[in-house]
C-alpha cells in the first residue's frame, strides 16, 4: 500500500499571533518612484533589524503575517499608506514606531502605529483624497476642465492592464473634484505664475481609478494636457464622510497626525472628506487603558 506524503512539515507549529498592529506611513521625496514590491522588501528588512517578534504562517514556506492595503501607484507620493502586522508577543506601539523609523530608509516615514481592535483594515478604506499639482497650467484652464468632467455622465478612459487594454468609466468613481483657489490653501506650493492644484476624492473600485486616469479623463473632455509631469500626493484614505461630517460608523473627519508641514498646510480647514480609518482602533486602545502584554520591542 502506497503511503501518501505528509501534508504538514515536521516539528511544532509556529507560535500564534497575540497582537495585531496597524501602521500608517508616508512615502515621500524620491521614494515616490519606488515600486510597491520594493517598499515591501524595505519593510521586511526593517522588521528584522528592529527584532520585531513577527508571527509566521504555517506550512512548508512560512511567511511573516503582513497585510498591505490600498498601496499608492508608483510615481505618486503619499501621506496615508497602511499596513498591518501580527506579532507573537505584545509590543509597545511607540517603541515599535521608533525602531521601525530608524531602520527604514529616508522618506519612508512611520507616522502612527495603533493596536488593531476592529475588522480588516482594507474594509475601512473606501476612498482616497488626492492632491494633483499641474505646473504650467493656469487655474482658470483647470476650472474649465473640471467643470466639463463633472458635467459628463461618463468619462471613459483606456489603460493597459495584465489582461490587455481595458476601457472603464472614471466619472462614477470621482466623488468630488475641485481646483484650489485660496492663497492660504496653496501657500506651500510653487510661487510660479501658473500651477493649478486639484483636489479629488476617488472611490476605491474595481478596476482602481488612479489619479492619472482622472487626468486622462480631464484631457478627453476638455483637451487639458499638462506641459510637464504632474506632482501627485495622496493626503488621506479611509471611509467616506457624509455631508454631516460623520461616517456611518461614527468616525469623524480626520486631520493627518504626524504628517509633514506641507501636508498640514494643505489640509486647509483641517477636515478631510474621508474619515480616519484607525480612529476606532485608537479609541478602543484609549478606553482599555495600558495593556499588560505591551512590552518594548527587543533591541529598542
Amino acid at each position: 500500500m502506497r503511503t501518501l506524503p505528509k501534508r504538514t512539515p515536521d516539528g511544532p507549529p509556529p507560535p500564534p499571533a497575540v497582537q495585531r498592529l496597524r501602521i500608517r506611513y508616508a512615502k515621500r521625496g524620491r521614494l515616490r518612484f519606488t515600486s510597491h514590491r520594493d517598499i515591501q522588501r524595505a519593510f521586511e528588512r526593517a522588521l528584522r533589524r528592529a527584532a520585531v517578534p513577527m508571527a509566521y504562517s504555517a506550512g512548508f514556506s512560512p511567511h511573516p503575517k503582513i497585510s498591505w492595503a490600498g498601496a499608492a501607484p508608483t510615481g505618486t507620493a503619499s501621506e496615508a499608506e497602511y499596513v498591518e502586522i501580527a506579532v507573537t508577543r505584545g509590543v509597545d506601539p511607540a517603541a515599535l514606531r521608533a525602531a521601525l523609523d530608524s531602520a527604514l530608509p529616508p522618506d519612508l516615514d512611520i507616522l502612527e502605529i495603533v493596536e488593531a481592535a476592529t475588522s480588516s483594515l482594507a474594509d475601512h478604506l473606501e476612498a482616497s483624497l488626492w492632491q494633483i499639482e499641474l505646473p504650467g497650467v493656469e487655474p482658470a484652464e483647470a476650472e474649465r476642465a473640471v467643470d466639463a468632467f463633472l458635467a459628463a455622465e461618463t468619462v471613459a478612459v483606456e489603460r493597459l492592464m495584465k489582461t490587455g487594454m481595458r476601457t472603464f468609466d472614471t466619472r462614477s468613481a470621482v466623488v468630488s473634484l475641485n481646483v484650489l483657489d485660496s492663497p492660504a490653501e496653496a501657500a506651500h506650493q510653487s510661487r510660479s505664475s501658473a500651477c493649478a492644484i486639484l483636489r479629488v476624492v476617488v472611490r476605491h473600485a474595481t478596476p482602481a481609478v488612479r489619479p492619472d486616469d482622472v487626468l486622462t479623463g480631464l484631457g478627453s473632455v476638455s483637451g487639458l494636457v499638462p506641459p510637464v509631469a504632474p506632482r501627485v500626493t495622496r493626503l488621506a484614505q479611509g471611509p467616506l464622510v457624509h455631508g454631516d461630517g460623520l461616517h456611518g460608523d461614527g468616525l469623524t473627519t480626520q486631520v493627518t497626525p504626524g504628517a509633514s508641514a506641507n501636508a498640514e498646510s494643505a489640509a486647509g480647514s483641517g477636515a478631510w472628506p474621508v474619515a480616519d480609518p484607525m480612529a476606532l482602533d485608537r479609541n478602543a486602545s484609549a478606553n482599555s487603558g495600558p495593556s499588560s502584554i505591551n512590552t518594548p520591542v527587543s533591541g529598542v
